[in-house]
């Protein structure tokens, strides 16, 4: 017979989605911080869960296609995020690789946030979460936000015609009044980039 905590920790897992991602402290109204963990320990020796990170587990989820669908970092990120009831944005080489302005996938995958700055080691990449001010997690659009960050990182001497109609043609899918709010708090010369866009409109 199942010790109690692994049941109850089971019986909750088996309300979740596959996919679904979780931490020790989700389960905590099931037992002490120890017992929790020895419970999920078994449950993963079990393949009923698997782990991430130290104390981050996810429920498998397998496509007939392509097999077992890991979690992407930014799934990862965010699910951090929530738990810690943080606000998070993706930054520097990670924020190019989304608007599709290098192929190049990154290693270590960097996150502004105006939670705990911290490093977490997920297989054989990296994610950072930087402290941030407010002002730069105070953008409101997904795709304006990305470009000011990819922009940062790219540098002002770096950008040339090709990266000025990538971005021209993401933002097509941004609304225009996230592009006017955002265009306020970036930098001058990024600003203008932004602004730019909604005249090709």
């Amino acid at each position: 017979m199942r010790p109690k905590v692994e049941q109850y920790i089971s019986d909750q897992i088996d309300t979740l989605e596959n996919g679904a991602i979780f931490f020790v402290d989700d389960f905590l109204d099931f037992g002490n911080s120890e017992s929790v963990k020895k419970a999920l320990l078994r449950l993963e020796e079990k393949q009923k869960i698997k782990r991430l990170s130290h104390g981050i587990y996810y429920k498998p989820k397998v496509s007939k296609i392509i097999g077992e669908l890991i979690p992407s970092i930014e799934d990862i990120a965010n699910a951090i995020a929530r738990r810690d009831h943080a606000r998070i944005i993706p930054t520097g080489a990670f924020a190019e690789n989304i608007l599709g302005l290098t192929t190049q996938v990154p290693m270590k995958f960097t996150f502004l946030t105006d939670g705990a700055a911290r490093m977490i080691k997920v297989g054989n990449r990296t994610i950072n979460f930087k402290s941030t001010v407010p002002k730069n997690l105070a953008t409101k659009g997904k795709i304006s936000t990305l470009v000011i960050q990819a922009l940062k990182q790219i540098k002002k001497d770096h950008v040339d015609e090709i990266i000025l109609n990538k971005i021209s043609e993401q933002l097509k899918n941004e609304d225009q009044n996230n592009i006017l709010h955002d265009a306020k708090l970036a930098p001058a010369w990024i600003r203008e980039i932004l602004l730019k866009s909604l005249h090709n409109e």
